[in-house]
């Protein structure tokens, strides 16, 4: 006689603070910085990076990343909790972009018999962030957020509101428009809701990306998301001449599932 399998919930965070590869004036691989998982029995776990330095191209005081998985009971009611967070302080990419702190913070819960988990961004942020010494200032959109805390909702609001249309149907503002995302799809936006900057040379690429001349692109607050998942990417790299490299500064992604 075949046992019916008991349901579990299984957890899913991961963190890192930094990952680079230059292609020129060298040719090198910067391994990840201050990464953890989270297994999916839950649990706890962290990693923690200071004083990185790679040459005169990149460096930053510290580096940290955290996850924590648990289950919780409210009377009859059973949570599973997931909390996942990454931060790069004191960061220094060529003596172009600079920043105090950048923090990615995402906060999920799951009820037995919802379909999906429930996740919130809150708390990611940029402080003193600069390029050139130019302050930058990065307003995120954290009322929508609230509100898209399921993939389902992004689904049913990408249809009708302007705020997430504007944010997610062109990112790149590259013509090429995302279809509205299909119930187990990817959908690419960002938390960005405005840029500013006085820094003299540098414009907006698409939504949430800036342009710096002779030194590349960066992408702000980026976040790629799916069913019962989001992955945030705090700072995107894409740099070309005269020095070539890509990567990402302070990415995360949780939740999980449930099986059977």
């Amino acid at each position: 006689m075949n046992s019916v399998p008991l349901r579990r919930f299984h957890y899913h965070g991961t963190a890192h603070a930094m990952s680079l590869q230059f292609h020129r004036p060298v040719d090198h691989l910067i391994e990840v910085q201050a990464a953890t998982s989270l297994p999916t029995t839950g649990g706890h776990g962290n990693a923690r990076v200071d004083n990185f330095r790679f040459k005169d191209l990149v460096s930053f005081k510290a580096g940290y990343s955290h996850v924590s998985g648990s289950e919780q009971k409210d009377g009859d009611k059973v949570f599973h909790t997931t909390l996942v967070t990454s931060v790069v302080e004191g960061l220094n990419l060529l003596d172009v972009v600079t920043a105090d702190r950048i923090v990615a913070r995402l906060s999920a819960s799951y009820e037995f018999g919802e379909e999906e988990a429930r996740i919130l961004l809150l708390g990611s942020r940029f402080e003193n962030l600069r390029i050139l010494g130019c302050p930058v200032n990065v307003e995120f959109h954290h009322e929508l957020f609230l509100k898209l805390d399921t993939f389902e909702t992004i689904r049913k609001e990408f249809a009708t509101n302007a705020d997430l249309k504007k944010i997610a149907q062109d990112p790149f503002q590259s013509g090429h428009k995302q279809k509205p995302p299909e119930a187990h799809g990817v959908l690419l936006c960002s938390l960005v809701k405005e840029i500013q900057t006085n820094c003299p040379g540098v414009t907006r690429k698409g939504h949430h990306g800036l342009e710096i001349p002779k030194f590349g692109r960066i992408y702000l607050g980026e976040v790629l998301a799916e069913h019962s998942k989001r992955t945030v990417t705090m700072l995107r790299l894409e740099l070309g001449s005269p020095v070539s490299a890509q990567g990402t500064v302070v990415q995360l992604s949780g939740n999980g599932h449930t099986w059977p």
